[in-house]
């Protein structure tokens, strides 16, 4: 999976909520203590306050995953929503640090590596995520300073 659908094709999908779309979103497993790391990663190394965040077990979480075809009980990829287009898997994930500053901008020399050797890794990660790092009870609560770069549904 690259991108999928046509940009902004959540705008025309009466199951998903409006919301803003003027920054990139991260949908994310929100009980995933891992998956909550990388969006802790993401806010230590976001300078620009580029990207905002949305828990994958949340309303409009849930109409995204399924508005692109992702299961909704495993939530084994985050969604990169960037200028309406959504990216998933190893290519959210790079995207994601391209989008970080000249630094992490070299991951972008992974999309090198071709999708079906990056995607398997991804997905073995991903299924196993919960042994790796554990399950939160509840979603991940941002501290007030975090609380603006969150979409709440």
């Amino acid at each position: 999976m690259s991108a999928s659908r046509s940009a902004y094709s959540y705008l025309d999908d009466p199951a998903v909520p409006p919301f803003a779309d003027d920054h990139p979103l991260i949908v994310f497993d929100g009980e995933c203590i891992f998956c909550s790391g990388w969006v802790q990663f993401v806010l230590a190394h976001d300078r620009h306050g580029r990207y905002r965040f949305l828990a994958a077990q949340s309303p409009l979480g849930l109409a995204l995953y399924l508005h692109y075809g992702l299961d909704t009980t495993e939530f084994e990829s985050n969604i990169l929503i960037e200028n309406g287009v959504a990216w998933f898997k190893s290519d959210a994930s790079i995207r994601t640090l391209s989008g970080l500053g000249l630094t992490w901008s070299l991951a972008a020399l992974l999309r090198v590596m071709p999708r079906h050797f990056r995607d398997p890794i991804y997905d073995l990660v991903a299924k196993n995520r919960y042994r790796i790092a554990g399950r939160r009870q509840t979603c991940y609560v941002p501290t007030s300073e975090e609380r603006g770069r969150f979409i709440l549904s």
